[in-house]
C-alpha cells in the first residue's frame, strides 16, 4: 500500500546491532533492533551464541511481530552473545531468503553476518565465486562476503574476515559473530555509521546508531573508524586497520535516516538538522506568515529556519502513523489521493497564509506536488517549498534506495521547470556547500569527510558497468 508514496521517498537499507558477554544478550538485541526500526521495516533477525554454537530466528515484518515470546525464550536460553539486523532492501529484493543475519555452517565452524550498506562490485564477486563452486541461497550482497570468508585460506577468523572485506568495494558496516568473538567492520570510506558502547556490567555493544546504545543502557565509547575492524572477545577489544581511511560519511544520515537523538562522528543529528534550517533561510529567504515542516525529518529543519527568520513554526501537517505496508490495496481513486491517507492539514494554520513548507528532500517530486495541493486546497495564499537537501541528480549506490537518474526530478529539469511542475510560488534547495557547513564534521578538505555524490554525481568509489542493471533486476 502507498507504493507510489514510498517510491518517492529515500529508504535506508538496514540497521545492525551486536552485543558480547551479556546474559541478557537476546533481549537487549531485541531492544536495540526496536530502536533501529526506522532503518528497516521489511524483515528482522537475531542470531545468538553460548560460546560453543550459534542459533537464531529471522522473519519478515517489524521487530515486534518477528519475535513473539516463544521465540525469545529460545533465543535467551544460555546465550550471552548476539547480533541482530533490521532490513529495507536496496539490492537483493524483499524476500525471506534475504532477511539477515545469515547463519553460515561449515566444517570449520559457525559464524553469522549482518550488513548495512551496499557493495558495488557484488555481482562480479558473485560470478567469480559461482565459478569456483559456491551456491547462493539469496540475492543479497551480504552473502557474497559470507562466501568470501569461507573461501579464505587464512588461519584465523580475523584473518579470513580481513581478506574478505579487502576484496569488496562500496559501503559496508558489518557485524559478524563467531563462537568466540564479535567483529565490527566499517569500509574505508565510513559511509554508514557504526558505534561502540559498553554497559554497566562491562558488556560491549555495537550499533548502527547511538540511539540504540541509549535504549540498552550502554555508554558510548567511540565510533568504529573508516577502514577498521574491531575484534571483541574474552581478552577484550583489539582494533585493526585493514584499509587506509578516506572518510565520506553519507550526508543523508544526518539529514534523514538517523534518529535526531543519535550522534554520528561527534556530530549531533538534532543540531545538524537545525543548522540546515538556518542555512536554508540564509540561502533562500522569502516573505511568509508561517513555516511548516513535513514530518518527521523536515520538522527540525523547519525549527532551525524559524529560529533564524523569526517566522512562526507550526505543525501544519500531521502524519498518520498507522498507515503501513500491510494496509489494504487502494482503489485507483484512493491511489490518486494517497497522500491524504498519510498526511492531513491543520486547516486553520494554513488558510489565507503565505506558507513555507520544508521537507528533507525532493526525489521524484510526486509526493511534494501532492503536499502542495493539500496546502492549496486548505486555502494557503502562497506556498513556498524548501528542500533541506540539495537537488538530487544522481542515484546512490551505497545503501539508499533512490530512483534511477531518469526518475529523479532534479536530474532532468531546471529550477523553474521544477517550480512549475510542483505548482509552488517559489522553490529553493540547500546548497551543497551549505549542507557541508551545517553538518560541520571535524574533517579538513572541501567535503569535510562527507559524501555528496547524489547531489554532484561524483562518486567516492569505482563504479561497475553492470551494477545498476543487477540491482534493478533483483
Amino acid at each position: 500500500m502507498l507504493k507510489e508514496l514510498e517510491s518517492d521517498s529515500l529508504r535506508e537499507e538496514c540497521g545492525v546491532f551486536g552485543i558480547y558477554n551479556n546474559n541478557d544478550a537476546a533481549t537487549l538485541t531485541y531492544f536495540g533492533l526496536n530502536a533501529l526500526q526506522h532503518r528497516g521495516q521489511e524483515g528482522a533477525g537475531i542470531i545468538v551464541s553460548d560460546g560453543k554454537k550459534l542459533w537464531g530466528h529471522r522473519a519478515l515484518g517489524l521487530v515486534a511481530d518477528a519475535f513473539p515470546e516463544r521465540v525469545m525464550e529460545q533465543l535467551r536460553f544460555n546465550s550471552n552473545n548476539a547480533i541482530g539486523h533490521v532490513r529495507y532492501s536496496t539490492a537483493g529484493g524483499n524476500s525471506f531468503a534475504n532477511v539477515q543475519p545469515f547463519l553460515i555452517h561449515s566444517n570449520e565452524g559457525y559464524f553469522a553476518i549482518a550488513h548495512n550498506g551496499n557493495l558495488v562490485n557484488a555481482q562480479q564477486l558473485r560470478l567469480s565465486l559461482e565459478n569456483k563452486g559456491s551456491i547462493f541461497q539469496s540475492t543479497s550482497d551480504t552473502e557474497v562476503v559470507a562466501h568470501l570468508i569461507r573461501h579464505s585460506k587464512a588461519k584465523t577468523d580475523l584473518e579470513q574476515i580481513t581478506e574478505a572485506v579487502s576484496q569488496v568495494v562500496g559501503a559496508f558496516s558489518f557485524v559478524i559473530l563467531t563462537e568466540k568473538a564479535l567483529y565490527a567492520v566499517v569500509d574505508a570510506y565510513g559511509f554508514r555509521p557504526l558505534s561502540l558502547g559498553q554497559t554497566d556490567n562491562g558488556s560491549y555493544v555495537v550499533a548502527s546508531e547511538t540511539c540504540a546504545l541509549d535504549v540498552v543502557g550502554a555508554i558510548f565509547i567511540r565510533d568504529i573508524k573508516a577502514g577498521e575492524i574491531v575484534e571483541i572477545s574474552s581478552v577484550g577489544i583489539v582494533s585493526y586497520q585493514f584499509a587506509k581511511p578516506t572518510p565520506a560519511k553519507c550526508s543523508m544520515e544526518y539529514l534523514y535516516f538517523a534518529q535526531p537523538n543519535s550522534i554520528i562522528d561527534d556530530v549531533s543529528v538534532y543540531n545538524a538538522r537545525r543548522r540546515m534550517g538556518e542555512k536554508l533561510w540564509d540561502d533562500a529567504p522569502v516573505d511568509a506568515d508561517v513555516i511548516i515542516g513535513v514530518p518527521e525529518s523536515g520538522s527540525l529543519v523547519a525549527m532551525g529556519m524559524g529560529r533564524r527568520s523569526g517566522i512562526p513554526v507550526e505543525r501544519g501537517l500531521i502524519k498518520n502513523r498507522y498507515i503501513g505496508r500491510s494496509f489494504i490495496q487502494p482503489t485507483q481513486e484512493l491511489r490518486d489521493n494517497a497522500v491524504r491517507l498519510k498526511l492531513s492539514v491543520v486547516k486553520h494554520l494554513i488558510e489565507g497564509k503565505r506558507v513555507i513548507v520544508v521537507d528533507d528532500s525532493i526525489v521524484r517530486g510526486t509526493t511534494s506536488k501532492k503536499i502542495v495541493k493539500l496546502l492549496r486546497d486548505a486555502g494557503a495564499k502562497e506556498v513556498h517549498f524548501r528542500s533541506a537537501a540539495p537537488p538530487i541528480i544522481s542515484p546512490c549506490f551505497y545503501g539508499i534506495n533512490t530512483s534511477t537518474k531518469e526518475e529523479l526530478l532534479a536530474s532532468g529539469k531546471t529550477l523553474e521547470e521544477m517550480r512549475e511542475y510542483m505548482n509552488v510560488d517559489s522553490l529553493a534547495f540547500l546548497s551543497v556547500e551549505s549542507i557541508i557547513e551545517a553538518v560541520s564534521r571535524n574533517y579538513e578538505g572541501k567535503l569535510r569527510g562527507q559524501c555528496v555524490a547524489c547531489f554532484t554525481g561524483n562518486y567516492p568509489t569505482e563504479l561497475f558497468d553492470d551494477m545498476l542493471a543487477f540491482q534493478e533486476k533483483c
